[in-house]
């Protein structure tokens, strides 16, 4: 297993513990090292929403979109992160976006 994933499941461990400061930690640091890493972006999205660190819980729920803009999945969760950040324009967009059909 490579150290990244390694780190993730670390980080999936310390959230089951309710130790998400120290799970954000990680996933940072899986992040800094893999730009592109989108489940340990998707899981920073929602770790920091839970945290009440908004702006960055948003700007990871972003990168996952950029990463794969075909997952309307990823819409979905940025809805979600978006709504619950109080951004409700933002929330309504990507859920319309969420929505699409390919090609749309």
């Amino acid at each position: 297993m490579s150290d990244v994933n390694q780190k993730y499941d670390q980080a999936v461990a310390l959230k089951d513990e309710g130790k998400l400061d120290q799970a954000v930690v990680l996933l940072e640091e899986i992040v800094a090292e893999e730009p592109d890493h989108k489940i340990a972006h998707s899981a920073l999205a929602v770790y920091l929403q839970k945290l009440d660190r908004f702006e960055e819980a948003v700007a990871h729920a972003k990168r996952v979109v950029e990463i794969d803009p075909s997952d309307s999945f990823s819409y979905t969760q940025l809805s979600i992160i978006c709504q619950r950040c109080g951004m409700i324009q933002e929330a309504e967009d990507a859920l319309a976006r969420a929505n699409m059909r390919p090609g749309q």
